[in-house]
């Protein structure tokens, strides 16, 4: 038995998600309507939606030795992800992002500071974590990344990546990838139609199970090897703010996945979770546990007493 479920690597940040009716012009301003301090990071906000969702996560990851960093490795404790070799780098910053939402659009802008900790070497990864765990997360193709993709594949993990934008790299590793999940931009630079099915069965005969994009309010497409193509729509929620909707698709997805569910189920699920999230602030605070979300599944109603503690708690200060 792997001791666990999913690893990921990343570099966590700081997102303060902030909300306002309309994006101010040059030279104007907008009133806030809410603001929250929440931590951030592709594949560590979808870590802790996986741990939230019951699945034990372990981050492999650097952060600063800064009242930032000390945020991160904190949040990730609080949702139960393991910290054991998220590295603390003395002297150095961890990044934050500033998220701006509006109603107007549903959109959302990012202004954000880059933290001078720099990420692990090879010789800092923890080759225990990733010779025992059953999926390994990235969402960048660096050097060092894929240097634990192919310890952890080598040890028997499936692959799990977040495309969220498009990159040579990324496409000339996708034969190591067991299950590529896009953006719908990542979707636009690959083709140039909606012939979703065959195209996601295309990017399968390279290598991936399974291929699904994000489509924002219009679902999710894909394609897998078990279940062939599908076509989910999103659910229909009041948004508030859509920031990390992606990263938690992606964590929900695994949940689901480690739960014995087949790719569409996996799929259905990691839809209701993403925009149950988007009813709140930032990344983490909406996220249901799976009882929640079952509940969501069967009723279209949503338990929202430990979100909304979980949201308050956001909102207040940056929690040390």
């Amino acid at each position: 038995m792997k001791q666990f479920e999913i690893a990921g690597y990343d570099m966590p940040c700081v997102d303060l998600a902030v909300n306002v009716d309309v994006f101010p012009k040059p030279n104007g301003g907008a009133g806030i309507n809410a603001l929250s301090w929440q931590g951030g990071g592709k594949v560590a906000s979808g870590l802790t939606a996986a741990a939230r969702l019951g699945a034990k996560c372990a981050i492999l990851g650097a952060v600063g030795s800064d009242d930032y960093g000390g945020f991160c490795q904190k949040d990730f404790q609080r949702h139960g992800v393991d910290t054991s070799n998220l590295l603390r780098r003395e002297g150095e910053t961890t990044s934050l992002s500033i998220v701006i939402s509006d109603r107007e659009t549903q959109g959302r802008s990012i202004v954000y500071r880059r933290g001078s900790a720099q990420p692990p070497a090879r010789e800092e990864l923890d080759g225990e974590i990733l010779e025992n765990c059953q999926w390994f997360f990235i969402s960048h193709v660096t050097g060092v990344a894929m240097t634990a993709v192919q310890k952890a594949k080598q040890a028997g993990a499936k692959i799990l990546v977040d495309a969220d934008s498009y990159s040579s790299e990324l496409m000339d590793q996708i034969g190591l990838i067991d299950v590529f999940i896009g953006s719908e931009f990542c979707y636009k630079v690959l083709f140039h139609d909606e012939n979703y099915e065959s195209n996601c069965k295309a990017l399968c005969g390279q290598g991936p199970s399974t291929v699904i994009f994000t489509l924002g309010p219009q679902g999710c497409a894909g394609f897998s090897q078990d279940c062939g193509g599908f076509r989910l729509p999103a659910y229909p929620v009041p948004v508030v703010d859509t920031t990390g909707a992606g990263d938690v698709f992606h964590g929900a997805y695994l949940a689901g996945a480690l739960r014995g569910l087949n790719s569409i189920e996996s799929a259905k699920v990691a839809t209701a979770a993403a925009c149950v999230k988007c009813t709140r602030m930032g990344g983490r605070a909406g996220v249901p546990d799976w009882e929640a979300l079952q509940e969501f599944l069967k009723s279209g109603r949503v338990d929202y007493t430990e979100i909304d503690r979980r949201a308050a708690f956001y909102a207040e200060r940056l929690q040390l």
